[in-house]
Parts: C-alpha cells; sequence; structure tokens
C-alpha cells in the first residue's frame, strides 16, 4: 500500500471490492513547495523558448550563450559560466557546438594565461544577431503581453534574487 493513495471497498455482488483512487491532495501541499513550483515554471517557459529558438536552429541555451558572444566579442569562457551561472565544463560543451555549426571560433589571442581561450563570432553568426535579437524581443513582450511588464520585470529579479541566495 502506498502512502499517496487510498482505498475505498465497496460490495460487489457478495464481494468486496477495492477500488484504488489518487489521494485527494489540497493545493496547499504544491502551494508552498519551491521545487515543484519553480520546476513546472521551468517546463512551461522551456516550451515556448524551445519553439521560439527552433527556427534559427539553436537551442535557447546556445542562442543564450551566442547573444553573450556577439555583444562581448573574446569573452573567456570563464566569463560566460559566470554570466550564465553555468559550469565551465557546460560552457565548453556549448562553445563546441557552437563551433560545429559554424557560430563562433576560439583563439588565445588576447588571453592573459595561454591556457584559457576566447570566444568570437563568426560572420555567420553576425548574419543572425538581428533574428536572434527579434526572437529574444518578441519573447519578451510576449511575456509581457501574459504577465504585465511591471509583474514581469518584478518575476524576472525576484528570481535572480533567490538564485544568489540560495547559492
Amino acid at each position: 500500500m502506498t502512502p499517496n493513495k487510498w482505498f475505498q471497498a465497496t460490495p460487489c455482488a457478495g464481494r468486496k471490492v477495492v477500488h484504488t483512487t489518487t489521494m485527494p491532495y489540497t493545493t496547499t501541499v504544491f502551494e508552498r513547495c519551491l521545487y515543484f513550483n519553480v520546476n513546472a515554471l521551468a517546463r512551461a517557459v522551456n516550451r515556448i523558448w524551445d519553439e521560439a529558438f527552433k527556427e534559427l536552429g539553436l537551442s535557447p541555451a546556445h542562442a543564450y550563450l551566442l547573444r553573450l558572444v556577439l555583444a562581448s566579442p573574446g569573452i573567456s569562457h570563464k566569463a560566460i559560466a559566470s554570466e550564465l551561472k553555468l559550469e565551465k565544463s557546460t560552457i565548453t560543451r556549448f562553445v563546441d557546438s557552437l563551433q560545429e555549426k559554424g557560430l563562433v571560433q576560439r583563439s588565445k589571442l588576447g588571453a592573459e594565461d595561454n591556457r584559457e581561450q576566447r570566444v568570437f563570432p563568426t560572420d555567420k553568426a553576425k548574419s543572425m544577431k538581428e533574428a536572434l535579437e527579434a526572437t529574444c524581443d518578441a519573447l519578451y513582450r510576449r511575456m509581457c503581453g501574459n504577465l504585465g511588464e511591471a509583474e514581469m520585470k518584478a518575476l524576472v529579479a525576484r528570481l535572480r534574487k533567490t538564485a544568489r541566495l540560495l547559492s
């Protein structure tokens, strides 16, 4: 017997039949659960962002890394990891993927340490910049339309603050 099930016995032709039904949870169990609600939000946002960036042949994570490289040509892996709040090993995989697509290139030019590589956008990436920015702007307008601009800004600020406090 699992703790999240409840059982109800009803007579049926002289025998007891047991019906299993999912326990009727009250919404308060989930209303106070940060884990559940953040993940539910992430799934909803991911569906929208995945669809938007599919037209550009990029995942949302790759698109935002590319935006960062376009805005800061020659940025280091360490700086990208810091800005995107991801591990350097994850950044390395993302940069590898973007390099395979011909969107970025690595160089030790301008690096303070001979082991450090800088990431630069290619001409192909530069030609995508307008479409990339338009996609991001459209997503922002869509979220402001759904939530209201003040609520959107407040939500993002609160999420960033919460992430800092939990780190």
